[in-house]
């Protein structure tokens, strides 16, 4: 894989007043992708404190005490879309901010291939809460889903967080294919 510069993004919450942080969280997420240029993400229905909204979202999740963060992407990935993957390469880091919940939130984003579905294991929340599904996009209409998604405080903060990392991930595998035509 060619070489490229990782993204390292420090993210305010804009939608909701700051009233401090008082718990970090160490979160992995993926930009997963296969053999044909299909990517992969969740689809959640939410109607909390945050409001009522329906976002797409990278797989991914907290990294457990004491467990490795490559470990831990292949474990959420397993969880949330049934999925085995090759990972391609480390995207790089955003830094996030939630107020309303007090949290701040250290992303680790990876590239991911498929190499093969199985069954899919959410938690309670992610089945009763959230209402996780899979979304199985191209490029192009990821982005309009993420844009579109954009129209709630919760969508705002995820949108800045997700089409920054969705786009450096695309430029990635672009760069891959043309250098595999050479």
């Amino acid at each position: 894989m060619k070489e490229f510069t990782q993204i390292h993004l420090e993210l305010q919450d804009d939608q909701w007043p700051d009233t401090g942080t008082d718990h970090h969280r160490q979160i992995v997420r993926a930009i997963v992708v296969d053999d044909e240029g299909w990517f992969y993400f969740v689809r959640a229905f939410r109607n909390d404190d945050f409001g009522r909204a329906t976002l797409i979202e990278t797989s991914g999740g907290g990294v457990e005490p004491g467990e490795e963060l490559e470990t831990a992407i292949r474990r959420e990935l397993r969880e949330e879309l049934g999925a085995e993957v090759e990972i391609l390469c480390t995207l790089g880091l955003v830094s996030d901010h939630y107020n309303l919940i007090r949290r701040h939130n250290l992303n680790h984003y990876y590239l991911c291939r498929v190499c093969s579905f199985g069954a899919r294991h959410l938690t309670e929340d992610e089945k009763s809460c959230f209402h996780l599904s899979t979304l199985r996009l191209r490029f192009e209409d990821a982005v309009r889903e993420y844009e579109l998604r954009a129209c709630t405080p919760i969508g705002k903060l995820i949108a800045a967080r997700e089409l920054p990392v969705l786009r450096l991930a695309q430029q990635v595998l672009e760069q891959e294919a043309e250098a595999e035509s050479k």
